[in-house]
């Protein structure tokens, strides 16, 4: 040991440079031991430490909102994207022009008898309904339009473009909207006496053949995807080859899609029914406003009318029957005769009609539901109705829960017997209980009605932003343990 000691002592030796090196690089050792007992003891998962992508472009969009706020003059709000698409957001397929585009650059052969172009310009709301100036007021003359009741998947595809929950990335999507012009493509079909069920099918397969590759489609059947049918279901619906329509709603590959349509089959789970299409189409909220104010205060005339046509063909017809109660009421309704297509779109004799009357008979049309359903509630009108299906199995969404609320309903059997007479059932009613009806069609009024711009209305839903909401809270029920999806 005193060997050992006597050779590592001179080593040690202040006076030796050797030793001053050594105790120099242990001493540093001894600081970098400290300090990095404070460092995170694990580096395989750095990215917690750092911002995403997307988190770093939110928070950039939100510094430069934050920076044009100080420039404005409005309050500026902290109610982002996210917070408004709390359901979700929705991806709308690039397909094929074929589908949609195409069929509007030949808007010249949809119709066995005449053009189809006038009805669908101006991105589908038709041409400016000038007739109507001096019936209805003249700054809200460039919202009201002829705009026929078969342009729903114009008016929804333009609109969801610019929904604000649009997503360009469909893994981010909770919705798949389909923008295929199913009721336009085969229109044309419906009344030719030379169409095939094959003509009928045509573009309804062509859609499925080319959606059924996707890879979103494919992971959800289906589900999570939804598509606008601008015609009534019963014109996709057909069984048989001799039976009417297309069978496009009886396709494999469409019986998981939620259908947005303008008359649903009310035991379809995925038929939605969505209001026609009308002519007023407000550019604003002060334009609703207005509108509403003008209907409330509008002096009305007439107990009832009758807007329509009787169906000769069919035996005891229910129209013909209404029809003939008006004419017996001593001028307590007013009828606008329909015969023939001279009130497809409307015309400023209808809308003066609803304006007039407090009451309006719906009957059902062609099938349970008619466009004039809308036509008479948005001019302020009460509707009475003969059948649950023309109304109350069919826009849920839309229209107030309670039927009696804001509707007459008078049992049709009783009308045909001859026990029941429509104006002493509409005359029973007090103008208190006629006032507190009008006020509740009125206050439903914006989402009865689709917007002009394609950005929809500032501060007010309108029945597409209704219709959205719809399809996501739909979607997101969807996704509970309790629900049960079929393969």
């Amino acid at each position: 040991m005193n060997s050992l000691i006597a050779i590592l002592r001179p080593l040690f030796s202040f006076q030796n440079p050797r030793a001053w090196i050594l105790f120099t690089v242990l001493f540093i050792q001894i600081l970098l031991f400290i300090n990095l007992r404070s460092f995170p003891t694990s580096i395989s998962r750095p990215h917690h430490q750092f911002p995403s992508r997307r988190a770093v472009i939110q928070t950039a969009a939100t510094q430069n909102a934050m920076v044009l706020d100080s420039y404005s003059k409005s309050t500026p709000t902290t109610t982002t994207n996210d917070d408004q698409c709390a359901s979700g957001k929705v991806f709308v397929y690039d397909l094929p022009k074929f589908f949609n585009q195409e069929i509007l650059d030949n808007c010249d052969n949809l119709n066995p008898w005449s053009s189809r172009c006038d009805a669908l310009s101006n991105d589908g709301l038709g041409q400016s309904a000038t007739g109507l100036a001096g019936i209805i007021p003249k700054n809200l003359l460039p919202a009201w339009y002829w705009t026929d009741q078969f342009v729903l998947e114009i008016i929804f595809h333009k609109r969801i473009l610019n929904h604000k929950c649009r997503t360009l990335e469909p893994e981010s999507a909770a919705a798949f909207y389909i923008p295929s012009y199913v009721g336009l493509a085969v229109g044309k079909y419906l009344w030719m006496n030379t169409s095939t069920t094959k003509d009928c099918d045509h573009h309804c397969e062509m859609m499925l053949t080319w959606l059924q590759e996707q890879p979103y489609y494919k992971k959800s059947n289906g589900w999570d995807h939804f598509i606008t049918m601008g015609r009534i279901t019963w014109d996709f619906r057909r069984a048989k080859d001799e039976d009417w329509g297309s069978s496009c709603i009886n396709k494999p590959g469409l019986r998981n899609i939620t259908r947005l349509i303008i008359e649903r089959n009310p035991w379809d789970y995925f038929d939605v029914g969505v209001p026609y299409p009308t002519g007023f189409h407000p550019n604003s909220s002060s334009d609703v406003t207005l509108w509403q104010s003008f209907v409330r205060d509008r002096r009305r005339t007439s107990l009832f009318c009758f807007v329509g046509a009787p169906r000769r063909a069919f035996k005891n017809d229910f129209r013909a029957i209404l029809l003939n109660q008006c004419r017996d009421s001593d001028g307590s309704c007013r009828i606008v005769d329909c015969a023939g297509s001279q009130c497809a779109d409307g015309t400023s004799a209808i809308t003066e009609t609803f304006l007039d009357s407090d009451f309006c008979l719906q009957p059902r049309g062609d099938s349970f539901t008619r466009r004039s359903i809308f036509d008479c509630m948005i001019a302020g009108s009460i509707p009475v109705f003969f059948w649950r299906r023309t109304a109350y199995l069919q826009y849920q969404n839309f229209l107030p829960n309670e039927p009696r609320s804001y509707s007459v309903y008078i049992d049709r059997n009783a009308v045909i017997n001859g026990t029941s007479v429509v104006k002493a059932v509409l005359e029973s009613y007090t103008k208190e209980e006629v006032k507190k009806m009008r006020e509740k069609v009125i206050e439903y009024i914006p989402r009865m009605v689709y917007a002009k711009y394609n950005k929809g209305i500032e501060g007010i839903k309108d029945a597409f932003d209704y219709a959205i909401d719809g399809v996501l809270t739909r979607f997101k029920e969807q996704l509970q343990p309790e629900f049960h999806k079929w393969k």
